[in-house]
């Protein structure tokens, strides 16, 4: 119901959350799933739960609208979910009709995840990275994404296909226009509000080429 109620409603994407310790991700985790039926066990019964919702999702949704899934590539606790399985989980998602897999990770055990895999920027850029090409489907990077050019670069690389930034667009709410500005779309700020943008672009006209304490300024990086 919920899944026909955002279509009904006019969303362009729908995202099921399988990661971050919550219900369908306890349910992949062979430390938090201990169950003896046929939804625990060994992986394809811990499977079983998330990918029947995928099934029951994807059947509501127009066959055009993008269903993405969001997983924890690894959860962060010893002899937990790995890599491996998230690759073996991907494979089912794909032939289930999800089109991108959204990698993060951790979420079972707390903060381990930040023990086993150093925290950087990019640091989960390698999960949707093996994703991607081991599956061949669409994956989306996440976490300590914090420039335009550093995204830009996970894309050209083919690491991923999709960037997701959280944290990063509550610090600058505008950071989608900042981006593409930074690397050279939008310049003339059309795409913002049209209230500021033309006085934005009035302003640009006024200081390009200014020298600052850290550059001069220029449209674009």
């Amino acid at each position: 119901k919920a899944a026909r109620n955002a279509v009904e409603a006019g969303f362009d994407v729908i995202e099921i959350h399988t990661a971050h310790g919550y219900l369908l991700a306890s349910f992949l985790s062979p430390v938090s799933n201990t169950r003896n039926d046929e939804y625990g066990g060994d992986r394809n019964g811990r499977m079983r739960l998330p990918l029947e919702i995928v099934e029951a999702v994807r059947r509501e949704m127009p066959e055009t609208m993008p269903l993405f899934v969001r997983v924890s590539a690894v959860d962060g606790a010893n002899d937990g979910w790995n890599l491996d399985d998230t690759v073996a989980f991907a494979r089912e998602l794909k032939a289930r009709g999800v089109d991108v897999i959204d990698c993060s990770s951790g979420g079972i055990s707390g903060s381990a995840t930040a023990a086993q895999v150093p925290r950087g920027l990019g640091f989960q850029v390698p999960y949707a990275e093996r994703v991607r090409n081991e599956v061949g489907i669409a994956s989306m990077a996440v976490g300590i994404i914090l420039e335009a050019q550093q995204a830009e670069a996970i894309l050209k690389k083919g690491q991923a296909d999709l960037i997701a930034v959280g944290r990063q667009s509550q610090f600058n709410p505008n950071i989608a226009h900042h981006w593409a500005h930074d690397v050279g779309i939008n310049t003339k700020f059309e795409d913002w509000a049209p209230e500021y943008g033309w006085w934005l672009e009035k302003r640009m006209r006024t200081i390009e080429g200014f020298a600052t304490p850290t550059g001069v300024v220029k449209r674009h990086a």
